[in-house]
């Protein structure tokens, strides 16, 4: 008898959330790290909201709730959904998680049986990926082109579509690419998904950094889109938009009330439900114009930080970096600088079995931490499937700019220390 169940190593993880680890060992040789790996804001929520905190634990708001969700919640999330995306949507196809990300695995322990297709953007938000063959699909990663903008095309999705497709994931504004999809290329995209697909055929809207967006473009969703609203699951949440990643508030909008009830029984059997206290704070963010006034100044500084960092990064030979539309990451390619540096070399001289453990961007994010304190994040860490090729670090704006700069700097001086990086390969500490 085996003491784990063997579905269990069929599940992936975060790095995001194994860097800390890392960062943790440096810190404690007494180094300063500088933190770029970050994947939410450097902000506090809005007064408004935290006062709401307080005042609804004051009343005592601290018991069993409805599993789907409070009704005023879901009703300014009603509201919220028409006014942004023109779509009516009734309270009971919404339910609220704690936190966007559990609606993730729901969407495909809902909709999946094995072999079952799954569709999924590459690089991208890495839970997409890990819960795949967790409930026995089959993974259909689309690789983004850096050449096209890192732009899911149609004729790619096109290309990906089978009889399987069950679930196709969207992600817009994306992580890490920051890349905005443009109405043009939703029609396009909607067009295949109705032509090709199977009616039950589900789309997945991660539209998480709605409200992060740059230089005048506008968040678009797919669900707008005629005959795209009944075969659409939209998720967003408070933990990106109110700087909010603590209080675990998300929510999905279903095409049905069925499907929704059917998302309701598995946060039952989780959750149970998410803290009310919480949810009337998120209320608040929806409904109060001093929280949406934050909103627009944090977005505003993220631009600007964009803008510091795009120009830092300019001046590290090797390095090109494409300029984002949305979220707060920057996503450059490290090929060149990392082929100067040794790393494509040393990767292909590790033994077959590290191979398949790493990758040449995962040697430069361990080489930048424990030698450099610059913590970043690999490509490997966006959706690894087929990823080998791919040599891309993802850098966090979520920081003050004399850390940005600092952090820039450092990179900087990682790439061009040829004798550091021979000697941290020979080393095969922590990392390897």
């Amino acid at each position: 008898m085996e003491l784990y169940a063997k579905r269990l190593f069929d599940l992936g993880s975060e790095n995001a959330f194994k860097m800390g680890a890392h960062i943790t060992a440096v810190e404690l040789q007494g180094k300063n790290v500088i933190k770029l790996n970050l994947g939410e804001p450097d902000f506090n929520i809005p007064d408004c909201m935290k006062a709401e905190i307080k005042h609804q634990i004051d009343l005592n708001n601290t018991h069993y709730c409805n599993p789907k969700g409070l009704l005023t919640l879901r009703e300014a999330i009603s509201r919220q959904i028409y006014a942004t995306r023109g779509l009516t949507v009734s309270p009971d196809r919404i339910v609220v998680f704690p936190g966007a990300k559990p609606s993730i695995g729901f969407s495909q322990a809902v909709y999946c049986n094995p072999n079952d297709e799954i569709i999924y953007p590459s690089p991208g938000f890495p839970i997409y990926e890990s819960f795949i063959h967790y409930v026995g699909a089959i993974p259909k990663p689309i690789h983004l082109k850096e050449s096209a903008g890192f732009s899911l095309l149609p004729e790619q999705l096109a290309n990906a579509i089978t009889p399987k497709t069950k679930l196709i994931f969207l992600n817009f504004p994306s992580n890490p690419t920051g890349g905005v999809a443009t109405p043009e290329q939703l029609q396009a995209l909607s067009q295949v998904i109705l032509n090709k697909c199977n009616e039950h055929t589900r789309v997945y809207s991660d539209e998480i950094y709605e409200h992060i967006t740059f230089d005048g473009t506008r968040h678009h969703s797919i669900a707008s889109l005629p005959g795209m609203e009944e075969r659409t699951i939209i998720s967003s949440g408070f933990s990106k938009t109110f700087a909010w990643t603590g209080g675990r508030v998300g929510y999905a909008i279903l095409p049905s009330i069925d499907e929704a009830n059917m998302f309701t029984n598995l946060n039952i059997n989780y959750f149970s439900c998410v803290p009310p206290y919480n949810q009337e704070a998120a209320r608040v963010g929806l409904e109060y114009e001093d929280a949406q006034a934050k909103v627009k100044e944090m977005v505003g500084i993220f631009q600007r930080r964009r803008d510091l960092m795009l120009k830092a990064l300019g001046e590290i030979p090797g390095l090109t970096t494409q300029k984002p539309s949305g979220a707060f990451y920057l996503f450059p390619n490290i090929e060149n600088a990392s082929e100067k540096l040794g790393v494509l070399q040393a990767f292909e001289q590790l033994p077959e079995a590290m191979k398949t453990k790493t990758s040449p961007s995962t040697l430069f994010q361990m080489f930048a931490l424990y030698y450099h304190g610059v913590a970043i994040m690999d490509r490997r860490s966006f959706c690894k499937l087929g990823s080998e090729t791919e040599h891309y670090i993802r850098i966090s704006c979520a920081a003050e700019d004399s850390v940005l700069i600092e952090g820039a700097k450092r990179l900087k001086n990682a790439f061009e220390d040829n004798t550091g990086f021979r000697q941290f390969i020979r080393g095969k500490g922590p990392w390897y």
